[in-house]
């Protein structure tokens, strides 16, 4: 597994891994130097002694890959360990909308030069962002007031390349989904509000030389009542 602009992401700590399993969490130093400092501040880099809990350390062997997602990255992942003749599933989430244009489709090459068959891949992007006219939407003018920080002015203006098209020549299934889309499937989730910044979002999932999992293809799922908590 592969988190890429991993953050804080726990994902390593929190869910029930396989045994053969690795977490690869690849950010420029500096975040995952603050991230270990956290961890510590919990516990959360001993051994798996309470699994399931940050304090009883990662469920799998997480091993930190600091690099720059800007610049070449692929020789830190490999040399962290990284087996690209092994499938990987690769995670980029809350990372492809903030990318240059240009640089998502060297992405999405890169990720598919490193992926066998039987590899996953998901990510999300903004659709559409117009700040003249979004500005005010709730999300983004309470970010503004309370952090200082204009988050319209960090996405890249114009269409999005049509990566999802290109993983697909490349050979890869997919499939492109709202946010709302999941909220109708499992019966919980966000709402469509107006003004909504999720409005724009797509999520984007990949498959290469198999069936994307029933979840990501939305198969119906049993009727329970929808609620606006995520």
């Amino acid at each position: 597994m592969v988190l890429l602009g991993a953050g804080l992401d726990t994902r390593a700590h929190r869910l029930p891994w396989p045994d053969c399993c690795t977490v690869f969490e690849v950010d420029r130093p500096e975040v995952l130097a603050f991230k270990r400092s956290v961890l510590v501040g919990v516990g959360g880099l001993r051994g798996v002694d309470a699994p399931g809990s940050l304090g009883g350390g990662p469920r799998a062997e997480r091993l930190a890959v600091p690099a720059d997602l800007r610049d070449e990255w692929t020789a830190s992942l490999v040399a962290a360990a990284f087996a690209p003749e092994r499938p990987t599933a690769w995670l980029a989430e809350g990372l492809v909308l903030y990318l240059p244009l240009a640089s998502e489709l060297d992405l999405v090459s890169v990720i598919h030069a490193h992926s066998p068959p039987g590899s996953m891949l998901a990510y999300e992007i903004k659709q559409d962002v117009d700040p003249a006219r979004q500005r005010d939407f709730p999300v983004y003018a309470a970010v503004r007031e309370r952090l200082g920080i204009d988050l319209l002015s960090l996405f890249s203006p114009g269409p999005r390349p049509d990566s999802a098209g290109e993983l697909a020549s490349r050979g890869w299934s997919t499939a492109v989904h709202t946010p709302f889309d999941f909220t109708r499937h499992d019966g919980r989730g966000p709402l469509p509000a107006p003004d909504d910044a999720l409005a724009a979002n797509r999520w984007i999932f990949a498959a290469l030389g198999t069936e994307l999992p029933g979840d990501q293809g939305l198969c119906p799922a049993p009727a329970r009542p929808v609620s606006g908590s995520a």
